[in-house]
């Protein structure tokens, strides 16, 4: 079989961001509001108060400090909490594929290809913007590809997951060079009105180009050593939103269409599974952790970044052997990993390994161990 590398990588970041001091003022001012209308029934005990939140609050639990979104005007009114953001034409490009399409274009151009030498697109993300046609095949279309493409959702492993089929494309000799994308408009499922989870989702779009090594001639290829994917069904991490909605009208609207989480349970679940996920794939690729320089984790909590780092390590990871990013991107789902791989790789030197690693709802892990040539 062929040998698969990675020999791009690309990133599109929104040009408006979010600080935590504008998202707790304008969050803080809803619960008054809400306080204020309710007061009645607060003092009843058939309401239950809203408490505020707090910039320390939000920075001790996930680490973030900020966040990129697509428009923010409309998530920071106390009366909308949600981005406004028009509809396009069926015949306009797409907002995801837009997005897409910046991103596959820098991966592209870092990759030395043009769209006559890509065969597949790939689309893996948490959040589609429609069910179909796919979004994969709209981007192909936009960027001239000929081939084929289809999207897949395996929520924030999204991405791992795809870098697998892109390279048991490649292997198989069925595609020359698989475009993968994790184009991630979170601030659409994101349920701005809930304290314990208003802060944590930021939006982006990563590309990768994934191809055979006799083929890669570019200045940024990483050998893919070995892919390991598990899944495991849990209901702690879920969003209810889908075209069935209309058959039950009172569910339409309801908080658990949006995303929610039981963060405490996840963070006791995923963090070992993760960990041990990253030990096999690694003992698979025929190494031991202490060769490892670099782990390139999902961006989705500093606190499960350090222990899943410590638990793999043994020992407290250095700031530079597993980047963080979450702290200006916040949690971009199936991007994240690859984020902190754009941009936290290019300093390593030929011969040098990595692990990138997602986990996330299903429960959902994925992890490639990558060397740099």
């Amino acid at each position: 079989m062929k040998q698969a590398v990675i020999s791009g990588t690309g990133l599109y970041t929104p040009a408006q961001s979010i600080t935590n001091e504008e998202l707790v003022t304008c969050f803080n001012a809803y619960v008054e509001q809400f306080n204020a209308d309710n007061a009645g029934a607060i003092a009843e005990g058939t309401v239950t108060a809203l408490e505020p939140s707090s910039v320390a609050f939000i920075e001790k639990a996930s680490g973030i400090k900020s966040r990129y979104v697509m428009e923010k005007a409309g998530i920071l009114d106390p009366k909308r909490m949600v981005s406004h953001i028009p509809e396009r034409a069926d015949d306009e490009l797409s907002l995801q594929a837009e997005i897409c399409v910046a991103a596959a274009q820098q991966a592209m151009d870092r990759a030395g290809k043009t769209a006559a030498d890509i065969d597949m697109v790939l689309v893996a993300c948490s959040n589609m913007q429609r069910g179909y046609p796919a979004m994969a095949v709209e981007v192909q279309e936009a960027l001239g590809i000929v081939g084929y493409g289809f999207d897949m959702n395996v929520a924030c492993s999204s991405a791992t997951f795809g870098i697998q089929q892109a390279v048991a494309a490649v292997q198989s000799g069925q595609a020359r060079a698989v475009l993968v994308l994790n184009p991630e408009i979170t601030s659409g499922h994101l349920n701005w009105r809930d304290r314990d989870s208003h802060f944590i989702f930021g939006d982006a779009c990563t590309a990768i180009i994934v191809e055979a090594a006799d083929t890669a001639k570019g200045a940024h290829r990483w050998e893919i050593l070995d892919t390991k994917l598990k899944t495991s069904f849990s209901n702690n991490i879920r969003n209810n939103f889908g075209f069935l909605n209309r058959f039950d009208e009172a569910g339409i609207g309801q908080p658990d269409k949006l995303f929610r989480q039981q963060g405490r349970k996840v963070f006791k679940d995923v963090c070992p599974m993760a960990a041990e996920m990253i030990k096999d794939t690694v003992t698979n690729a025929g190494l031991e952790v202490p060769q490892i320089s670099r782990f390139w984790l999902h961006q989705a909590n500093l606190n499960m970044n350090l222990l899943i780092s410590r638990m793999v390590l043994g020992r407290d990871a250095e700031p530079q052997e597993a980047p963080v990013i979450l702290d200006e991107y916040a949690n971009t789902s199936s991007a994240g990993s690859i984020i902190a791989f754009h941009k936290h790789s290019e300093d390593m030197t030929p011969g040098q390994l990595g692990v990138i690693c997602s986990f996330g709802a299903g429960y959902s892990i994925g992890a490639v161990v990558v060397k740099r040539l």
